[in-house]
């Protein structure tokens, strides 16, 4: 059965203060986008927190990227709208530059998956792309940022439910999720992780990734199709 989504501006307008208020974005950094049907809504392209309302968020459709109004959408539109005509199973995303996570992107380092907090999320490493080539970069560079994301995850051959996020490499993180709701959380997730990450390895740089057997039990209790964590919902 095929999800409708129906998300609002109001919606992702609030999304998008969410993640300044979170300390996930500064600036103009960051944006977070919904689906709705066949199209996305995402934040005006290089609009601060503080000018920022529902009328600088930007419906751009999902198969011509043609978008209506006198804003121009985010600059990463193409990377979010590679991710979600791949995957119908994502109703939001969110790119941020948050502190930690961001540190790991320029680092060109995955973040090894070191402890329980982590697994509970993410069933592995939160993983890295490639480098862009020259060509990528000098070409259709934000809709290949899409691809590289979407690259990583078939290489790993896992659902993007099991990897709800991606650090870009020398850039930052994205994260995605059923609902725009789950989106944001997830890069304040990450956000924790990759600084919990950090101090653990100041901490012991010889410290080792958690068990496969330990990872797959907190993953598959919190995430898993079995998944007995939290209360039952009607």
């Amino acid at each position: 059965m095929k999800r409708k989504y129906n998300c609002s501006k109001n919606i992702v307008y609030e999304a998008n203060i969410k993640i300044h208020n979170l300390d996930l974005a500064f600036g103009t950094f960051g944006n977070v986008s919904g689906r709705n049907a066949n199209h996305c809504l995402i934040k005006a392209s290089g609009v601060e927190k503080n000018h920022l309302s529902i009328n600088n968020i930007v419906k751009v459709d999902l198969r011509s990227s043609a978008y209506t109004g006198q804003y121009k959408p985010s600059t990463d539109t193409p990377t979010h709208i590679e991710i979600y005509n791949s995957y119908s199973e994502i109703g939001g995303i969110c790119h941020v530059h948050s502190k930690f996570a961001t540190a790991w992107a320029q680092a060109g380092m995955a973040i090894p998956c070191l402890g329980t907090s982590h697994a509970d999320y993410w069933n592995g490493e939160i993983p890295i792309t490639r480098e862009l080539t020259f060509d990528e970069i000098n070409g259709q560079y934000e809709k290949e940022t899409g691809r590289v994301i979407i690259e990583k995850i078939l290489e790993l051959g896992l659902k993007p439910i099991d990897i709800p996020g991606i650090l870009v490499w020398k850039h930052g993180p994205f994260t995605w999720g059923k609902t725009i709701g789950e989106a944001v959380k997830n890069a304040n997730i990450l956000e924790n992780i990759a600084r919990m990450a950090w101090l653990t390895l100041t901490i012991n740089p010889n410290t080792e990734s958690i068990p496969s057997v330990l990872r797959k039990q907190h993953f598959e209790r919190k995430q898993g199709p079995n998944s007995y964590y939290g209360q039952d919902s009607d």
